[in-house]
């Protein structure tokens, strides 16, 4: 178990490093590959390609999902780590728009396609994987984990884009030293693809093949008629939750830094220093880092539920509250909006992991999850910061993180209420899982009383 989260979870800090690194170097971005334009323009087309990784996503969804269901689950997410790797690789070799023009912001485009496509079948592979290993009363303590993954990768990118900004003058910055955090996400991937190479099939997945007659996993076309026609609604429920997981995780992480440090002061307003934002970042990414294990621990005798539902609501009543006290400038305003938007995250972020592969059964986990899951990411998640900085442009009205906040959890809450509560029982299609020979005992008992 403790090799099957440590793959999984080494491959997602890969994966969410590089999204991390492009979130907080999007004001260089704007500056070498998008000089030629306005800088308030050149910010919405930086996020624009940002998002062009999301928009994808759901064709590596359909590309991945059916393969980790036909051939399995640890050749998939090989691919896909070497894939994010070396597309993060490339990104920190391209040439500025001074130097070759039109084509530089064309390659930086080309490059998010093929990252995106990589995180299409990633990230569900990475919940489907830990949610089959893990034991039923503690899938959502080792599901947990996968999120610290993706937490470290966001730290991690911030802290090296921070430490560059602050030894590096501009000038510096903008001619090298924004490539040294995208050139260093290649042993991160090497580390991953070593992980996951050594590691055996899950056991449910093993156990789908053995009862197969041809011996191997679901068609790909039977996985496709299957997730559309018999588990439509395990679909909307799984994307109800990711809407409002993932964009509370995309207006923290992709949209504020640049909401502080460019669009607050061309406002007028007091916005943050690049540093300032970036460390305060920082250190609400490892306050959730040190609470997140415990969440999804607590979720094992609670429930799921519960825990979603307080961050549905959080975002609902706290969503505006907390852009309030980003506009209010100071640095003790400042951390307490991120703090607030951060608590909520790490509500969704905890248990996701371990509730949205319980809705869909072996034959069609994989599948399931990464086009539902990629489908409503891109449209709403990855597209957020685009959206915001938009509408923000076009309305001048600086709340609108705030309403989209407010929006987001609106659909937690719905989707909340009609979800199944998954906590401590076996996954669908599989058989119970447990991890000592005492739970083993106690299920037998059970059982035959």
């Amino acid at each position: 178990m403790r090799k099957a989260v440590a793959a999984a979870a080494i491959g997602n800090v890969t994966e969410w490093y590089d999204f991390g690194v492009y979130s907080y170097l999007v004001p260089v971005i704007t500056r070498v590959f998008f000089s030629n334009l306005p800088p308030a323009t050149a910010t919405v087309y930086a996020f624009g390609v940002f998002a062009v990784s999301f928009i994808v996503r759901p064709i590596g969804g359909l590309i991945f999902g059916p393969l980790g269901d036909r051939i399995g689950r640890t050749r998939v997410l090989s691919v896909t780590v070497i894939m994010m790797a070396a597309g993060t690789t490339v990104l920190g070799l391209i040439p500025g728009y001074a130097s070759i023009g039109i084509a530089a912001p064309l390659l930086v485009l080309l490059v998010r396609v093929v990252q995106g496509l990589s995180t299409g079948g990633e990230y569900a592979g990475a919940m489907t994987f830990i949610a089959e290993y893990a034991a039923d009363r503690r899938r959502g303590f080792y599901g947990s984990w996968l999120e610290f993954g993706t937490l470290t990768g966001y730290a991690l990118g911030a802290s090296i884009v921070t430490v560059l900004g602050t030894l590096l003058p501009m000038d510096q910055m903008d001619s090298w030293g924004w490539r040294i955090p995208f050139l260093l996400a290649l042993p991160l991937g090497v580390v991953g693809l070593y992980l996951r190479a050594r590691l055996e099939e899950t056991p449910a997945f093993r156990v789908m093949v053995a009862k197969s007659a041809q011996k191997q996993g679901t068609p790909t076309k039977d996985a496709f008629r299957l997730i559309f026609t018999k588990h439509w609604r395990a679909m909307l429920l799984a994307g109800g939750i990711v809407v409002a997981w993932n964009v509370t995780n995309y207006v923290l992480t992709a949209y504020i830094p640049t909401y502080l440090t460019e669009t607050l002061p061309a406002a007028g307003e007091r916005g943050t220093s690049a540093s300032a934002s970036n460390i305060l970042q920082i250190v609400v990414l490892l306050v959730l880092m040190v609470i997140i294990t415990f969440i999804g621990r607590l979720s094992d005798r609670i429930g799921r539920k519960p825990i979603l539902l307080v961050g549905s609501v959080a975002l609902v009543v706290l969503g505006l509250p907390s852009v309030l006290l980003l506009r209010a400038g100071g640095l003790p305003a400042t951390f307490s909006g991120l703090m607030i938007m951060g608590l909520a995250l790490v509500c969704f972020s905890a248990v996701a992991p371990s509730t949205l592969p319980a809705l869909f059964p072996t034959e069609v986990r994989y599948t399931g999850l990464s086009v539902a899951f990629n489908i409503f990411v891109s449209a709403f998640g990855g597209t957020a910061a685009t959206v915001i900085g938009a509408l923000v442009l076009a309305t001048g009205d600086l709340d609108w993180p705030g309403y989209y906040l407010i929006g987001a959890g609106v659909i937690g809450l719905i989707s909340v209420y009609f979800l199944r509560e998954s906590a401590r029982r076996q996954l669908l299609g599989s058989q119970p899982a447990v991890a000592t020979e005492q739970e083993a005992r106690d299920l037998i008992a059970r059982r035959e009383s």
